[in-house]
């Protein structure tokens, strides 16, 4: 006898990938699907899960999706020269903070976006913990 299987994916899996079962693979599902700007990164930094929204404010024609946060899909500039971060600098952005120091995290960051034109934006992350370990962080934006 024929077995035909069909297995049909959730539309929001394309800018979020993870097993489900898992609380960050949630809040990866929850971002994929908002209309706010943001993402998730796992705690190697690699962004998971980016809302449309986000993607379309830095002009991104490329999934984000396993890429790493900053570098490839966010250039950071620091305020003063203009110049990308150094990397200690980087470390204390609010997504990365979130991630160290498993606390919340506020602060500025500047971006160049894919036109090349720099956007100051204002971030909130939150450290996400699963079973007593940070798993990666979740961080909202807001244009200044």
């Amino acid at each position: 006898m024929p077995h035909v299987e069909l297995s049909v994916t959730d539309p929001a899996l394309g800018r979020a990938r993870q097993p489900v079962d898992s609380s960050l693979a949630k809040w990866a599902m929850a971002a994929a699907d908002a209309e706010e700007h943001c993402l998730v990164i796992d705690h190697d930094a690699l962004i998971i899960a980016i809302s449309a929204s986000f993607e379309a404010l830095l002009g991104l024609t490329v999934s984000a999706i396993g890429r790493p946060m900053v570098g490839s899909v966010m250039k950071l500039l620091d305020f003063g020269d203009g110049f990308e971060l150094l990397q200690a600098e980087v470390d204390k952005t609010p997504p990365l903070l979130a991630l160290s120091s498993g606390r919340l995290a506020r602060g500025l960051m500047r971006v160049r976006d894919a036109s090349d034109a720099s956007r100051t934006l204002d971030a909130i992350s939150t450290p996400l913990i699963e079973q007593g370990a940070i798993t990666g962080s979740l961080t909202f934006f807001g244009e200044v």
